[in-house]
């Protein structure tokens, strides 16, 4: 029996201008590297046994039964700056499907070019494609809401970047791919008609109990909030939160120039291409309320009376800063040992990450040193962490097994940069077995085991990855 997938394709009936139906390109020889058959049993994937017809889909050479491929267009401030038509330069929506999880898109990444690829060749070469799907899938383990992998193919083909590299396409999952710049792009037109089609889609698709289109901003405020925290929370530093990277639904979409920190330091930065630290890891929370400013100006005119809704709107949007710092403080007092958080608490927090930005303390480990009660070097030779701890240790007299919760919050392993690095150039090489094995040992991050150790370790200074890539 031949793969079947219940598309429903509801996108393909919202207004022609929001995209562009067309099929994928096919490549010469593709291979499978990676299926994710757990998560196609919950997207209701059936028959997915035959890994030559795998292969074939999932590398655009075959459009499966059902499907209805579409390049989505959308808009956007990138780095600030405005662009006004943007789109799936390379990749192509399947369509969606329902589940009693709710509706999830199933997109291609680099199926070919399309007519908002901008002169590009619509290709991803290998290493974005493993490194999206290893680090969504890290971040799904950690729970933290994020788009999922599917699948990884190589394409057999090379596309060129600054050099010949071997291609590879990435079959992303998402709740939906609605992006701020999906409204924007409408909004910039004066697209009244396709501005109300989309929002009564997304309203319907993420939050049906919003009312209006002030309803429908402040759940979105407050999905992103949740996720920024979480973000915040196990050092992980987006690098590209442009509005077009950026979801109605809530999801870490776009993994780019992504990376977790190792040594803490709250204006880090790793992509290459945010040269003036827009997107640091501590001005995250100051864009994404930047981000929904830009949403809230996007439905504004979908409100009868737009004078009293710019009031509104400003007041939800201005509310954000206070509802990231409840989220920022309740995880990490979590990561504490702290279940019932106070204001008083902001303090031994905000201590403990100076004293690691003065230390260069390794993030992670910090935190799962605390958790395990073990030593944390350097810290241990510092007098301002030994007088945190009195502190720290006072404070969770008044918890009921904080070392628990902790060890729930302090992830053990993350997707460390230089080994990301090092598996890429594995498998550039022909070997995937670093690929599949960061995979496994990513999939249970809180628990501790002897394979997982040597994955703990921050990089030598000859293994640094000093910056990162969008790939494209």
């Amino acid at each position: 029996m031949s793969l079947s997938i219940p598309f429903a394709n509801t996108y393909g009936t919202l207004p022609p201008q929001l995209f562009t139906r067309m099929k994928p390109t096919s490549v010469a020889n593709p291979s499978l590297i990676a299926f994710n058959h757990d998560l196609a049993t919950e997207l209701g994937i059936e028959n997915a046994e035959d890994n030559a017809e795998l292969t074939r889909i999932f590398a655009g050479n075959e459009v499966p039964h059902g499907a209805d491929p579409l390049a989505q267009l959308y808009a956007a401030h990138q780095f600030g700056q405005w662009n006004p038509q943007l789109g799936d330069g390379r990749a192509l929506m399947l369509g969606d499907v329902k589940t009693t999880k709710g509706r999830f898109d199933i997109q291609l990444k680099g199926s070919g070019p399309t007519p908002y690829s901008r002169n590009g060749d619509g290709r991803s070469w290998l290493g974005p494609v493993l490194r999206e799907y290893v680090i969504s899938e890290a971040m799904h383990a950690l729970g933290i809401p994020t788009t999922r992998a599917l699948a990884a193919i190589s394409t057999g083909e090379q596309v060129f970047r600054e050099t010949a590299l071997p291609g590879g396409v990435f079959t992303r999952v998402a709740a939906s791919h609605i992006r701020v710049g999906t409204f924007q792009v409408l909004a910039a037109r004066r697209d009244m008609e396709g501005l109300k089609a989309l929002f009564e889609h997304a309203v319907e698709r993420h939050y049906p109990e919003a009312k209006d289109p002030l309803e429908f901003l402040q759940s979105v405020i407050q999905a992103q909030a949740k996720l920024v925290a979480k973000w915040m929370s196990v050092g992980f530093i987006h690098g590209v939160m442009n509005t077009d990277n950026c979801t109605v639904s809530g999801e870490t979409i776009d993994y780019g120039p992504c990376a977790f920190m190792d040594e803490f330091h709250p204006m880090q930065v790793f992509s290459s291409i945010d040269r003036h630290g827009r997107y640091a890891y501590g001005n995250q929370p100051d864009i994404i309320v930047w981000n929904m400013a830009q949403l809230a100006t996007c439905l504004v005119p979908l409100m009868p009376d737009t004078d009293q809704s710019v009031k509104d709107f400003t007041e939800a949007v201005h509310a954000m800063p206070k509802m990231l710092h409840l989220n920022w403080r309740k995880a990490f007092t979590a990561k504490l040992g702290i279940s019932s958080p106070t204001a008083e608490d902001d303090v031994l927090i905000q201590d403990l990450l100076r004293i690691m930005t003065d230390e260069k303390a390794d993030f992670t480990n910090t935190f799962r040193a605390l958790s395990d009660n073990i030593a944390n070097p350097p810290l241990d030779q510092s007098d301002a962490f030994a007088s945190w701890m009195q502190r720290w240790q006072t404070r969770i007299e008044r918890e009921d097994n904080p070392y628990a919760l902790m060890r729930t919050t302090n992830p053990y392993i993350i997707p460390r940069n230089h080994q990301i690095e090092a598996m890429i150039q594995s498998a550039v090489d022909g070997d995937f077995a670093p690929f599949h094995r960061l995979n496994t040992l990513l999939s249970k991050p809180f628990e501790t085991s002897a394979e997982a150790l040597p994955y703990t370790h921050p990089p030598m200074d000859d293994e640094r990855v000093e910056a990162t890539f969008c790939g494209t």
